[in-house]
């Protein structure tokens, strides 16, 4: 049916939950996967596992972002298993919609497989719904794993 998933991925539970579903899906499908993370291209002011409070370079966040998304990327490949190859994409974007959208016409992918954390009530109108924000402005279709 799909040729090719673009999976966004952040090191969550319900990220990695959702990866035993896709590698199904890509292999039912012999479909393409592109990982994706989306990290904020801007340093906070202060990282908050220091105790003292420590400000970081552009440059220094950059470093981390990276280092992380390796990670994420590496954590969700072995739960993919080893029949389906996955490629990796980091975008740099202070919105996680519009990273994932964007993520989505540079990998050329034919549908997005993402994880919906469920929020309900006073925390989805909080923290509002990133999935919500995909698939309204989505090109392709969305398929939400719950």
């Amino acid at each position: 049916m799909f040729k090719h998933l673009l999976v966004p991925v952040d090191g969550s539970d319900v990220s990695k939950k959702s990866l035993k579903k896709v590698a199904e899906l890509a292999k039912a499908d012999k479909a393409a996967v592109t990982l994706v993370y989306v990290s904020d291209p801007m340093p906070p002011m202060v990282y908050s596992d220091s105790s003292m409070g420590y400000g970081i370079s552009q440059k220094d966040h950059k470093k981390v972002c990276e280092a992380y998304a390796a990670d994420v990327f590496k954590k969700a490949s072995l739960l993919l298993g080893t029949s389906v190859k996955a490629s990796s994409l980091h975008i740099p974007n202070s919105n996680l919609s519009e990273g994932i959208l964007d993520a989505a016409k540079k990998s050329k992918a034919d549908v997005i497989v993402m994880a919906s954390h469920k929020r309900t009530g006073i925390k989805s109108v909080l923290l509002g719904s990133e999935t919500h924000e995909v698939i309204v402005h989505s090109k392709i279709p969305v398929l939400v794993l719950g």
